[in-house]
């Protein structure tokens, strides 16, 4: 630091830039996010023109509409809420069917009202421009083509983080040496001296001198001189596998079975090898990174493993990117699962579960932690920040084409069942029943938004007060 320079301005510079950084991660975010929606809505949009469907409006976000300029027959625009889009083809909606029972209920009179608006956009030189008048296999390319531009933008944002930056493999070096011993779900972890808090066995605050309550005892590691940088080569003079993921399997393992036994442990450090011997102690540890609720009383020594990215070649991709589909439906199917866990973090200040859902607030504040964390190279923020569009594209996909109307996929289906429908009518030789008549399923199309506008607004309040942060 030169003369006349002053702390104080040099820790508010940084301040300042971990500030910068962390808001250009949101704004990349934000910025990738409207070209997924814009990209998916040109999949509906281009094939719907390709079919000589009518397409009155594209728009990008919801809302207001803050810019926007008619080419042709249709109107462009974006909106002031980029948290979705649409394009309106008219006729999305047939008309009533000649023998719909005439009746006043209020579902009918919903139902006609609906089915009324949906027609009013239906001008006489539209003829045969409407969408149910088209072949069912052109409205189902129609509805899947959004979701399939999703799925060619994760493919193209997994290939090119698989590829140029790799997945995160864990190495036998330690990153780590915790100071103390902390039970799994301490109630402590998170505090900013936790080794100098008295708790229980069962890692509960307590006050000390109480029974069962006593300060944290000094961890193994600590005490046989572990340092992070560490690389652990053999264990009691059997070479421990230097393979990413495998070797460090093999050193958690022999601790695991160790508690109370003294292991000599043989290290890598500054070049040179030396042995130190650890006695691992029992504690209450996590037992799968991935389930918070899978513990156990194991060996422990108090030190963790650090990563590293290794490239996948292209032929490892396809192989790659099955596993991350097959990820993603299930995370997808545990969301109703993990909502009561996630109403307990938003309202009654229990941990957030990190491997929960989480919502597009929460998704560009973790992009803002990536940028603004100092530990990370360019490199791997611009790798990470591909890894979550790729992630967003893909639930884009999947979420997209479920079987619920008003989703992609329930447009889909209902043209599949129309098809089908017309199929078993033929075989039997009866007439073809007509197009299906989509206005009725409108009231579960009301409950099923009904359901997401809720579930979006509980992810929004859990992503502002109690987010999952990066790291």
């Amino acid at each position: 630091m030169g003369p006349g320079a002053r702390p104080g301005c040099h820790r508010r510079r940084l301040k300042l830039s971990g500030i910068l950084l962390t808001v250009l991660g949101i704004v990349l975010f934000a910025l990738g996010l409207m070209f997924s929606i814009a990209f998916h809505e040109a999949g509906h949009f281009w094939w719907a023109r390709k079919f000589g469907m009518r397409v009155p409006q594209f728009m990008v976000g919801f809302g207001p509409t803050i810019f926007s300029r008619r080419r042709g027959e249709t109107e462009y625009g974006i909106k002031a809420v980029p948290l979705g889009g649409y394009i309106r083809i008219v006729g999305m909606i047939p008309p009533a069917e000649e023998n719909e029972s005439k009746r006043a209920t209020r579902m009918r009179s919903f139902i006609a009202e609906v089915r009324g608006q949906a027609l009013d956009d239906v001008l006489p030189s539209d003829r045969d421009r409407v969408f149910y008048k088209k072949p069912w296999w052109q409205r189902v390319i129609v509805m899947f083509a959004g979701p399939f531009h999703n799925l060619v933008l994760a493919v193209v944002f997994f290939t090119i983080f698989l590829t140029a930056f790799g997945l995160p493999e864990i190495t036998t070096t330690v990153s780590r040496v915790n100071d103390c011993v902390l039970p799994a779900g301490a109630a402590t972890a998170n505090a900013k001296d936790p080794c100098s808090i008295p708790i229980t066995p069962q890692g509960q605050r307590c006050e000390e001198g109480a029974v069962d309550c006593a300060l944290p005892v000094r961890s193994p590691a600590a005490q046989a001189g572990l340092r992070a940088g560490d690389t652990i080569l053999a264990i009691d003079g059997d070479p421990v596998s230097q393979e990413p993921t495998t070797g460090w399997d093999e050193v958690q393992d022999a601790i695991r079975v160790s508690a109370g036994e003294p292991l000599v442990l043989t290290v890598e450090r500054d070049g040179q090898e030396r042995e130190l011997t650890v006695t691992p102690t029992e504690n209450l540890a996590y037992l799968d990174p991935e389930d918070s609720e899978k513990t156990g009383v194991v060996g422990f020594v108090g030190i963790s493993p650090a990563d590293r990215q290794v490239p996948r070649t292209f032929g490892e991709v396809p192989g790659e990117l099955g596993s991350i589909v097959v990820t993603s439906v299930q995370r997808l199917a545990e969301i109703p699962e993990r909502i009561p866990q996630l109403f307990r973090a938003t309202f009654l200040g229990e941990e957030r579960d990190p491997m929960g859902p989480i919502g597009v607030v929460g998704v560009s504040r973790i992009s803002g932690d990536v940028f603004a964390y100092e530990q990370f190279s360019a490199g791997e923020k611009i790798g990470y920040f591909i890894s979550l569009l790729a992630g967003m594209n893909m639930v884009l996909f999947l979420f997209n084409l479920l079987p619920i109307y008003p989703l992609d996929g329930g447009h889909v289906a209902g043209a599949l069942y129309e098809k089908a429908r017309s199929t078993v009518a033929r075989l039997r030789g009866r007439p073809d029943p007509g197009p299906f008549d989509i206005a009725r399923l409108m009231p579960v199309a009301y409950a099923v938004a009904g359901l997401f506008l809720t579930l979006s607004l509980l992810l929004l309040v859990a992503d502002v007060v109690n987010p999952v942060r990066f790291g």
